[in-house]
């Protein structure tokens, strides 16, 4: 806001021994006449047109887009209805939540010890380490998938043994790693690569010195990481970890060159029988939206639960947030004649 005053021109009272009994009060009716002359001053506030350009710009784009949506028929949106809650649609569903659950659980398991070793003072294992994340993160996706589909064409049978000895016992490959087995493990496999650095990352990112106090107190080097280390590195991991997690729930729809029936396969099939090509791939966009939506909400919460030992007080939530505001608009609704 751009206030303009006129400096004023009086002179500075007297001071000093020498200064008359009414130096007092001049100082003060300079101060009333200073404070008459702001009152009667105008306040003009700052103006930004272009802002209000662009703005009025962004809303009309989006009403056209809306407008589309609504008016135009190749959205199709009674196809969008009749197969939104459909039951292939839900089991598919189920069989995405499935996947992503099984390649968070074991690709954070194994980046954890995968970052462990990149944190060992071994050279051996940091350079095992280094290797698999160099190689998991260096081969897209989709080519990992296809070649655990295809191992048994490599390995026709498993057995446990003595290395370069005896086997006490086989198995044959197919039985095991079918189609499922096969996208869980290439998931797992690909997201630890990426775990392990996230993981890494977040210890790194805790002082040293937090360590070397520990130490000198005595404190086993387990309780260290787990009570100490751990604690203060989830504020960095949680939110790397948790967009891996909705990448991971995203990437499932590569899977769908295994024929296995998640979201994004089932609406393939669909759509490929019915010929509605648009609304089915708007449902499957949907549901992506709705599941990352979840998900986001849930990271929310878990960084808010970790963030106690930054902040005596958690900010409020959105829902505190809203019963405030509820609360102050009842009492001023109700405070008002």
């Amino acid at each position: 806001m751009t206030v303009t005053t006129r400096a004023p021109s009086r002179s500075a009272p007297a001071s000093g021994p020498g200064a008359g009994p009414g130096a007092g009060l001049g100082v003060g009716l300079d101060a009333r006449l200073d404070a008459a002359e702001l009152d009667g001053l105008r306040t003009v506030p700052a103006r930004h047109p272009w802002r209000w350009a662009a703005g009025l710009a962004a809303l009309v784009l989006l009403v056209q887009f809306l407008h589309g949506l609504a008016t135009n028929p190749g959205w199709d949106w009674a196809t969008f209805r009749l197969y939104f809650t459909a039951d292939t649609i839900l089991q598919a569903i189920g069989r995405t939540l499935e996947l992503t659950g099984y390649g968070t659980v074991l690709g954070f398991a194994l980046g954890a010890v995968v970052a462990a070793m990149r944190l060992s003072r071994s050279a051996i294992l940091q350079t095992l380490a280094w290797a698999y994340v160099w190689v998991f993160r260096s081969i897209p996706l989709i080519v990992q998938l296809v070649f655990w589909f295809n191992l048994s064409y490599l390995y026709k049978r498993f057995g446990f043994g003595i290395p370069f000895g005896p086997t006490f016992g086989e198995f044959e490959t197919v039985g095991v790693l079918g189609a499922l087995g096969a996208a869980v493990l290439g998931l797992g496999l690909h997201q630890a690569a990426f775990a392990a650095e996230i993981i890494r990352g977040g210890v790194v990112s805790v002082e040293a010195g937090q360590r070397e106090a520990a130490a000198a107190l005595g404190i086993p080097r387990w309780r260290q990481a787990w009570r100490i280390v751990l604690p203060q590195a989830m504020r960095g991991i949680l939110p790397a970890a948790a967009n891996e997690v909705i990448s991971l729930l995203k990437g499932t729809s590569v899977v769908y060159v295994m024929a296995i029936g998640e979201l994004f396969y089932q609406a393939q099939v669909i759509y490929g029988r019915t010929g509605r090509v648009v609304p089915l791939l708007m449902v499957a966009t949907v549901w992506y939206v709705v599941l990352t939506t979840v998900l986001s909400i849930g990271q929310y919460y878990v960084e808010r639960y970790f963030a106690r030992g930054a902040r005596r007080t958690p900010p409020p939530t959105p829902l505190q947030r809203l019963r405030a505001f509820a609360r102050t608009r009842t009492s001023t609704s109700g405070g008002t004649p």
